[in-house]
């Protein structure tokens, strides 16, 4: 949530508010966000008025310190300020279900007008880089389990119909399981260009084939193809990847899209785009393409304005995470 306002420090300045008061006030849509608004959104998913009850309530007391004299303007314009972030970001009803590969969905009818969606995390995570098992075989189609099959087959982005041929003529005599997976990889990564300018959303892997460039959604959706291809199940992963334990990309963040493999008893994790394990992956959904896991799906007419990607590494003393720990239990 929070409100943009363009030169509002400069103006909190100009009218005499003290520096300490600046930084208060600049706060408070965050504060607000972690405290007021999270019970503000349950009353809006039950049907109560509580949000309008508290705007109300905080411009009625911001007016009212308003009144009584100058010396109590930053508190009254701090007020103000808070009332107009809840004001300015209405909270809408959130349906949340399953869908049909498990990904937990929110769902919401948007209003005329701008919408803002966004959302913070903490997330543990081993620190441990994705794990590695050269040893890890190949199933024969008739012994694989029932839910893996449906990663075997075309999809949106993924024809294996279009690249059946080309897939069994280039790794048709690789060695089966994990080493045939890489050696996929491989291909892809040095076949493949990547750059944000040459991102499409219409793309498919048979394209990503033929014009060698493409996003790391293209990388995705070649290298998922070509392993259902070659009778291995395939699924395509979005999510979060932040420069840890590698030197950061100058480039603005984004999503990442990587795939995992099933091999062995278990799905294993690759990455064509960057080809080597990496620590950090937070997985917001699974799918059989980028179709399946969209960041947002809409039905009608809607322009893109904003779009903002952040992951940090979180470093804590040994201390601190073991009293985090102790509290999360």
């Amino acid at each position: 949530m929070g409100t943009h306002l363009p030169f509002f420090t400069v103006w909190l300045k100009a009218v005499g508010i003290d520096a300490s008061w600046i930084g208060i006030i600049s706060a408070v849509p965050a504060l607000t966000r972690f405290t007021v608004l999270p019970f503000v959104t349950g009353a809006a998913e039950k049907r109560y008025s509580l949000r309008g009850a508290l705007t109300v309530a905080a411009f009625a007391t911001a007016l009212g310190f308003a009144v009584i004299g100058t010396q109590y303007l930053p508190l009254a314009v701090l007020l103000a300020y808070a009332a107009t972030c809840a004001l300015w970001t209405p909270m809408l009803p959130l349906t949340r279900y399953a869908d049909a590969f498990g990904n937990i969905c929110t769902r919401l009818t948007a209003p005329k007008g701008e919408l803002q969606l966004s959302t913070d995390a903490l997330v543990a995570d081993t620190g441990l880089p994705d794990v590695v098992e050269p040893a890890a075989r190949q199933y024969e189609v008739a012994e694989l389990p029932h839910e893996t099959l449906v990663f075997l087959l075309g999809s949106r982005y993924c024809e294996t119909e279009r690249l059946m041929n080309e897939a069994w003529s280039r790794f048709g005599k690789t060695p089966t399981g994990w080493p045939r997976v890489q050696a996929i990889c491989d291909f892809v990564q040095s076949h493949v260009r990547f750059g944000y300018p040459h991102a499409r959303p219409t793309r498919t892997a048979a394209e990503v084939a033929i014009e060698r460039r493409g996003v790391c959604r293209d990388f995705a959706h070649l290298a998922v193809t070509l392993c259902r291809c070659m009778n291995i199940p395939a699924r395509y992963c979005t999510g979060y990847l932040g420069d840890i334990g590698v030197p950061p990309e100058p480039d603005p963040m984004d999503f990442s899209a990587w795939f995992e493999v099933f091999l062995g008893d278990r799905w294993y994790t690759f990455d064509a785009r960057h080809n080597t394990p990496r620590i950090g992956r937070i997985v917001m959904a699974r799918g059989r393409d980028a179709a399946d896991v969209a960041i947002s799906t809409t039905f009608g007419p809607n322009v893109l304005k904003r779009f903002f990607v952040r992951t940090d590494e979180v470093v804590d003393e040994p201390a601190q995470l073991e009293l985090r720990n102790r509290k999360v239990a």
